[in-house]
């Protein structure tokens, strides 16, 4: 049995550097990592190699997963804390990774009758408080293959992680000094509300409808746009995509 000494020494121990060879392979396989510059790569090397140290990964359904794709998670997630830290994705330690799709039972009340009903979800992605992090390899797979679509379900979920280190997801996570929270939360309400009436007008947005469903699903689908299509972002909304910008560092992206 593993005591709790030898789990906190196991934290403490300083993390061995991934091989070379391994590294180069993984970042050449990421677009974004592959238009870092050689600074920002070895400070992302060096969190995902905590990342893959810290982290435990579960297959389910059939799911493959091999020391190169554990790598290619890893990496996407550890993007979005390139400038913050490894310390902002405490509060968890297992991603769960589907071959695909999956379904997701939920239960819903009719507050004014009392009836209830459940019903399935399907998703590609999900982040629990203090829970793990559940993702499709499918569409890590096609975010890799198609990186400047406008979507990125590693980093949509990472968002949900980082609303979350501070309580419920409220789409206002922790904000690092220099960025004042009366700002971000004025910014991004004008935004969502911006988005929430042209969806509800039936009009066309250049952000994904589905960010309309409330704060913090405004605040991952925009920190999508962030990392695969900031130009999109920047012209929808300057205000949020500058403040994103503050909080992420700069996008590698295409500008």
């Amino acid at each position: 049995m593993t005591t709790l000494f030898e789990r906190v020494g196991r934290l403490l121990r300083p993390v061995p550097p991934l091989p070379d060879d391994f590294w180069r392979a993984c970042a050449q396989a990421n677009p974004l990592a592959r238009r870092m510059d050689a600074a920002r790569q070895a400070r992302l090397r060096a969190l995902v190699a905590q990342f893959l140290a810290r982290k435990t990964f579960s297959p389910v359904r059939g799911a493959r997963l091999d020391d190169r794709r554990c790598a290619l998670i890893a990496l996407q997630a550890c993007i979005p804390v390139l400038e913050l830290g490894f310390d902002w994705l405490a509060g968890w330690r297992e991603a769960i990774v589907y071959p695909g799709e999956f379904k997701v039972k939920r239960t819903h009340e009719d507050y004014a009758t009392g009836v209830v009903t459940e019903d399935e979800d399907v998703r590609v992605g999900e982040a629990w408080e203090r829970g793990p992090l559940v993702l499709s390899w499918a569409d890590v797979e096609l975010d890799l293959a198609q990186p400047w679509d406008g979507f990125n379900v590693v980093a949509h979920e990472i968002a949900h992680k980082l609303d979350m280190l501070d309580g419920a997801a409220d789409g206002v996570p922790r904000l690092p000094a220099g960025i004042a929270r009366r700002a971000w939360i004025e910014a991004f309400q004008r935004g969502y509300d911006r988005l929430a009436a042209a969806v509800a007008r039936g009009r066309r947005t250049a952000i994904d409808p589905y960010a309309a469903e409330s704060a913090d699903e405004y605040f991952a689908v925009v920190s999508e746009l962030h990392f695969s299509d900031p130009a999109t972002l920047r012209r929808a909304e300057p205000q949020v995509a500058a403040l994103l910008e503050a909080f992420y560092g700069t996008s590698p992206a295409p500008a």
